[in-house]
């Protein structure tokens, strides 16, 4: 019974980190193009979704999709309607495929989803916990840094218009990356390096019973 139950939670972090993987492989695939019509799509249709945000309300937004789609399917039914009476032929419902394939989501996919996500949560809360309570003063103090520059951004942008450059962002820069990738690590590491410096000279001015609890 014992060896049963251990099996079980092997498998679990397994299933999870393969589903991890395959989440990893296909986002890898959208934003280096790899197949560049579907990440057209995506790219385009996300960012044509953020641009309606940003004129329209969100209730507008999905109202005119669905409309949109509704025109499509429903054009497409009438119409393959009409071919089947003209030739007298017995095709079936155009759609056929789509209504007949299995959409639902099982249990054993939800709990997969499920224990990824709550372990992302439970990884996220113990980071700003340690960040917050200032287990490390010079990450707490990054952080904070972080946060006086987000003030400023959230003063010039808002929502929309950072989620916008986020998703131009998302899948403009691995593809400039990869193709510049010796120039651009020569420059991040030039501005990490001198990042570190002035971290070590902030550090070394702070009172030694914080650089203590940071060596603990």
């Amino acid at each position: 019974m014992e060896e049963s139950h251990s099996t079980e939670q092997t498998a679990e972090p397994n299933s999870s980190n393969a589903l991890h993987s395959s989440a990893l492989s296909v986002v890898e695939e959208l934003v280096y193009w790899r197949d560049v019509r579907r990440t057209a799509l995506v790219f385009g249709g996300s960012l044509l979704v953020l641009l309606s945000l940003a004129t329209f309300s969100l209730i507008s937004v999905v109202s005119y999709l669905l409309l949109a789609l509704l025109c499509v399917t429903i054009t497409f039914r009438v119409y393959k309607s009409v071919i089947q009476a003209v030739q007298k032929s017995d095709e079936g419902h155009p759609f056929k495929v789509l209504l007949d394939r299995d959409i639902t989501i099982t249990p054993e996919t939800a709990h997969r989803y499920m224990d990824v996500l709550l372990l992302n949560i439970n990884r996220a809360l113990i980071h700003t916990r340690r960040l917050l309570l200032v287990e490390d003063v010079v990450d707490s103090l990054k952080l904070a840094g972080l946060m006086w520059f987000l003030t400023y951004v959230g003063a010039v942008f808002n929502g929309v218009t950072l989620l916008i450059l986020a998703d131009l962002t998302f899948f403009c820069t691995p593809l400039v990356y990869e193709k510049n990738k010796t120039q651009i690590d020569r420059y991040v590491e030039l501005v990490r390096t001198q990042l570190e410096e002035k971290l070590e000279k902030l550090q070394e001015k702070l009172p030694g019973a914080v650089q203590r609890s940071k060596a603990d």
